[in-house]
Formats: C-alpha cells, structure tokens, sequence
C-alpha cells in the first residue's frame, strides 16, 4: 500500500518500499507490545507498578532486575544493613518486598543492593520519584516519595495558544543570584516575564535528574525524578500549574537519547549486565557523549521509555516534549560527520529502525493521552517525514527544530562581513523546510562556554562600556541593529513558530559556564542578568520592548496560520529583501551603509498601509528616521502595487494593509 507521505512528499516515491517496510515493522511490534486488547495507554503504565508504592499497612516496593542473583533494600530504616531485607524473586525477572508504614515512610532514605556472583553493588532504585545528593561528598540516595496526589491542581480546561512561542529555560541559572534557583523562584520571579513578554510556551531543561550540573541536564541519571536541585516534586508541579494559570504551556525537554553511565546513581548495569537497558558490547556505547545507548527493540525498555512520557505528563500535566538528540538516535552512526545530501541518506543501513518506530510509539502515546500535546524533535538530519502523522507513514512530531538557522547566523557573524551576507542564501535558509519548523537565532547551545550570545559575537567588548543609552559607539549601534533584524526575520520566515533562550530576548551578554573545577566552581556565568534588564539608563530594555513587540504584532496577526511567506523582493546588491505573511509587509534593509529613499516595494493589495513598527523607532534604540505616516500602493483598476519606503540602513519596517 501507499501511504500519505508520499502524497505530502512526492519526491520520496522511489523509497516506497522502504516505508511500507518500516510501517510494517511498526505494526508488528504494536502487536508485540499490545496483546489482549491494550491500548498504549493501558501499556505504558510500568510507573504504576514499579518503585514504591503505599498499601493499606505501608508500603510495597517492586523492581525489574532480571539479571539479578539477589536484590535487598536497605536504608535507614534498617540501618543501612545491606543484607537485612532480602527481596523476593517473581515471574519475569520482578523482584518484590513490602515493609510497614512503621518502617518506611514520606522520606526514607533508601538504596537497592543488587547482588551478582556474590558480589553486591549499590543501587538507586530504577524508578526513583526523588534522588537527592550530598553535596559534601557527592553521594546519591533515594527518598522514598510518596505517589499519591496531594498536590491541588487548578489548571482544568487548560488550552494553550495555537503556535508555540518558546521561552527556553534553565530553572537552576533562572537567578540573578550566585546559587542555584528553584522552581519556586522560577515560578514567582520568571514566569511573570514570560507572560509580559508575550511568549506562550516555557520549554524546561535539566528537570531529569542528572548527576553532573554542568552536563545542562543531557546526561540524565533518574528518569522519574524531578531534579531536587531546584526543589520537590510538589514545587515543580507548583511551576507548571502557575503557568497554566497564566496561559503558558510547559514543555519538558526530555532525553530519551542516551542515559549517563553511572551505576549507583543511573540505570546502567543496574542488574549486574550491560544489556538490561542498553546495547550490548561497543553498540552500547555513544562515542562522542561517553553514554549509554538505548536498546529500542527490547519489550522492557520500550515500556520504561513510554511509561515515562505518560509519567511527566500525567503526574506533573506537562504539555509535550522537546526531544533532544533525535539525530544521534535516528542513525547507527549518531550521524557524526554525516552529510544529509540527498534523499538516499535516509534510507539506507544506516538508519535505526528501531528507533524509528519508538519515535512513532512515542509520539502517537503523547497526542493520544493529550490532543493539544506538542512534540519537537531536535533534527539537524532533516528526515522525511519527521512531522507527518503516524498512521501516514510519518514519525509523529509537531514540529522540528530550525537546527540550522543557528548555524547560518553564528557563520555570517563570524566569517562574513554584513555587506557581503548573500540574501538569498539567507532567504534559502530560513524558508527551505520540510516540516514545520521551530525557528530561532540562538539557544542556550549557541552560548555555551568556548562561544558567545550572538549580540556579544557582533558588539564583544564594546558592551562591558558603551550600553548606555546616551552612547552611540558604532560597535554597539551595529549589534544592535542585527540583533532586532536577525530575530525579526528569523521569527516572521523562519518557521511554524518561534524560540528564544532565557534572557537573549533582551541582549544578555557573553556566555554560559556551570560552576566547575576550571573556573573555580563559580557562578557567574551560570545566571541571568536581569538587572542589565531593569536598567533604565542601559539600552537592554529596549532590546526587550523590541522582541515584545514583533511576538504581539506576530500574534495579533496570526502569521503562522499562514506555512510560508510570501516573498516579494530581493535585491543581493541593495542588501534589500520584503515578504508577506499573515496580511503583513515585512521590509528590510541589511545595507550597513546605503538609505534608500522612496524604495518600490511590490504588495499583494494596492490600498494605504500602516506602519506598525520599525527597528529604528526611538523606543527600540533606534534613530527615529522613519515616520508612520500612512503609506499608499492603491492604484486605479489594479489588484496590486508597489508601496514606496525610506529605508536607512540597517533597518526593517512591519507594515500592515488598512481595512
């Protein structure tokens, strides 16, 4: 049979047999995993049965260890007896005990010894709800958490806006402070911003328990723990209710990609062989990350991988993921120094098909528990078909990340000179896509330690002194002026919708550390500015009253109901580019030098159009050169015609068809 996708992407034809053979293996591991008539909800439930959980005398604690000779439980309740309370072994490699509520309790600090060839290793159970470490030595527990809901929820009838605009954030740097933050400080402090600001969605990271700080989150240790740096379970689900009262959808990004490979505190070896979770040999080994690599044809670990999607989205209401590292997994060969060149790249050996079909089980899990669910792969591959529908031959996303928008910027800035940037390469870059697409001009990937914000790459040094409002050091003025015409651009062609990173919205400088043993463990370069911000007398706020503005104009006029814009010109020379998108004229001038007065800019509706806005606005730390007089392209028995503009260099202008 013929699918959909091939209907949404003719050009994929010739490899109709390649997706009639992946969709039939997807449906024979549904068939695998779905017996009796389960559905994927009623599969994804290993949460429920695994870990502890309270009876009516106390409590019972089960475990998957099926390589196991011996499990105990030990802890404080026994004095931390490793042999003292032996488990018992049942069917499919499950180990059990109970124990009475006067025994174990709401924070028990508890560990599993698991024991192999008279050997025993400490464990934190797999399932662990709260993972908590002593920062003097380092060490790992697990404190018992109780599962029962006790935390009030008042986000019922929530419905997020249709296009996510993205706020990406790190709870833990979310501070001004030398420390880590927490949810609550996020929640009372950062999510008001979010609201004022305009974005509709807070994409979290680093909220899986992960062993090392400074790995952001991405070495993840603990799959059903929310990270107690920041705080308990209750606060988190405190942070994301708040947002939902605030019209915000929250977003986990969660990895699934590869797990960190520590023992005691992560999953690996955890029943004494390397294949419970993981690959076996080399295979399970990613050579770039020094983690571990998911075994995705396994029954059990595709149940730890979906029950844990269900997890974070039934028990803390998150509404969709961002799934990091979807490249690495979609290859056998994580796709390092590989060149997606043609089409054929994609239907070859080296595809993992079975990660292919957990992307599909994933994906049709997630909109099946929530229908306004979003979903966004993190692909700098671009695979065919990565946001079709499943059942048409599709891997189910919402949406991709603009991976290479990034990458086109951080290039101009860094190897060209702004009259020399090609537009139509840059036009090819922000509208050649397959999917929809999530656009942005950096995340936090693009400021990491070693680089810079982008701001910071075109201003350096020159913003530690000229930010103040009454200086116009060309440096500064030249920064900014990219800055408010990268992201205008980016957000109105770019993509499906919008994400910026947590304080780039207003210029935050330099870079992104953790506090390591290289920089002396400090904090400094592991917070947010935000008094830069709140500054009157600095030009930041004025960088943000420009972001706030073009997401109000992008909402009030719903640009993303429109798939592409539509361009009407491009002059490389003039360093002049205008396209429409939502009833809206989007004009710019990139010349560093050149003005342009009454430039002819071809329209769609030859009647008066409105200024909405321009960079250049005094508001936006502009010049004031441009009026918002009334502007006419109306022309007696035509359709369409040409509006004329002032355009100073350096300068973009959002104009609006009056009714």
């Amino acid at each position: 049979m013929s699918y959909k996708i091939l209907k949404n992407h003719p050009e994929l034809q010739p490899f109709n047999g390649d997706i009639e053979m992946r969709m039939d293996r997807y449906k024979q591991k549904k068939e695998q995993l779905l017996q009796n008539g389960l559905t994927l909800k009623d599969f994804a439930n290993a949460h429920k049965f695994f870990g502890f959980h309270k009876t009516k005398n106390g409590w019972i604690y089960r475990e998957w260890a099926p390589g196991a000779d011996q499990l105990y439980l030990t802890g404080d309740f026994n004095s931390w007896h490793w042999t003292d309370d032996p488990m018992t072994r049942e069917e499919n490699g499950v180990w059990t005990i109970e124990l009475s509520s006067d025994m174990i309790m709401q924070g028990s600090k508890v560990m599993t010894i698991v024991e192999n060839n008279k050997n025993k290793t400490q464990h934190l159970p797999l399932f662990t709800r709260r993972a908590v470490q002593d920062w003097k030595n380092g060490s790992w527990c697990c404190e018992v958490w109780d599962d029962e809901e006790t935390f009030k929820w008042t986000d019922k009838g929530f419905k997020p806006e249709d296009h996510p605009i993205i706020y990406e954030t790190h709870v833990g740097m979310s501070s001004e402070e030398y420390k880590i933050a927490t949810y609550t400080e996020f929640a009372d402090n950062v999510l008001p911003h979010v609201k004022d600001a305009g974005y509709n969605t807070v994409q979290l990271m680093a909220v899986m328990e992960h062993p090392y700080y400074g790995s952001f989150g991405y070495q993840v240790s603990n799959f059903y723990a929310a990270s107690s740096r920041f705080g308990t379970p209750d606060e988190l689900k405190y942070l994301v209710n708040k947002a939902h009262e605030m019209g915000i959808r929250v977003l986990l990004d969660v990895v699934h990609s590869h797990a960190v490979g520590n023992t005691l505190e992560g999953i690996n070896l955890f029943d004494g062989t390397d294949y419970q979770f993981f690959h076996s040999g080399a295979k399970g080994d990613h050579p770039a990350w020094g983690t571990k690599c998911f075994n995705y044809d396994k029954p059990e670990v595709l149940h730890f991988l979906l029950s844990n999607l269900k997890f974070w989205m039934e028990e803390f209401h998150f509404d969709g993921f961002r799934f990091d590292g979807v490249t690495s997994m979609l290859y056998h060969d994580h796709a390092l120094g590989t060149d997606f060149n043609s089409l054929d790249m994609y239907y070859t050996m080296n595809t993992d098909i079975e990660t292919i079909i957990y992307l599909q089980l994933a994906n049709e899990l997630v909109h099946s528990i929530n229908k306004r669910a979003v979903t966004i792969a993190e692909d700098m591959s671009g695979m065919p078909g990565t946001c079709d529908k499943v059942e048409e031959g599709g891997l189910g996303f919402d949406y991709r990340l603009g991976m290479g928008l990034p990458d086109m910027w951080i290039k101009l800035a860094k190897e060209v000179k702004d009259e020399n940037w090609s537009l139509d390469w840059i036009w090819h870059e922000l509208t050649f896509r397959n999917a929809p697409t999530i656009a942005y001009v950096e995340s936090h990937d693009q400021a990491l330690v070693g680089d810079k914000t982008m701001i910071f790459r075109f201003a350096d040094a020159a913003m530690y002194t000229d930010m103040n409002k009454d200086c116009h050091n060309p440096t500064i003025d030249r920064a900014i002026a990219l800055h408010k015409l990268t992201r205008l651009i980016t957000m109105a062609a770019g993509g499906a919708g919008y994400l910026t990173f947590m304080g780039n919205e207003f210029g935050h400088p330099e870079w992104i550390d953790f506090p390591r043993e290289g920089n002396g463990s400090s904090f400094h370069y592991c917070r947010r500015q935000w008094s830069l911000l709140n500054n009157d007398s600095l030009k930041y706020g004025c960088l943000y009253e420009f972001d706030k503005k073009m997401i109000e104009v992008a909402k009030q006029y719903d640009i993303y109901s429109e798939e592409y814009p539509t361009l009407k010109w491009i002059h490389d020379s003039d360093k002049v580019i205008a396209f429409e998108r939502g009833g809206l004229v989007f004009v710019f001038n990139f010349h560093p030098t050149n003005a342009y007065s009454d430039y002819a800019i071809p329209v769609s509706k030859g009647v008066d159009h409105k200024v909405l806005f321009t960079s250049d606005d005094w508001c936006y730390n502009g010049f004031g050169n441009i009026h918002h007089n009334t502007v006419s392209a109306y022309t007696p028995g035509m359709e369409g015609n040409n509006i004329r503009l002032y355009l100073p260099p350096r300068t973009a202008i959002v104009l609006a068809p009056v009714k």
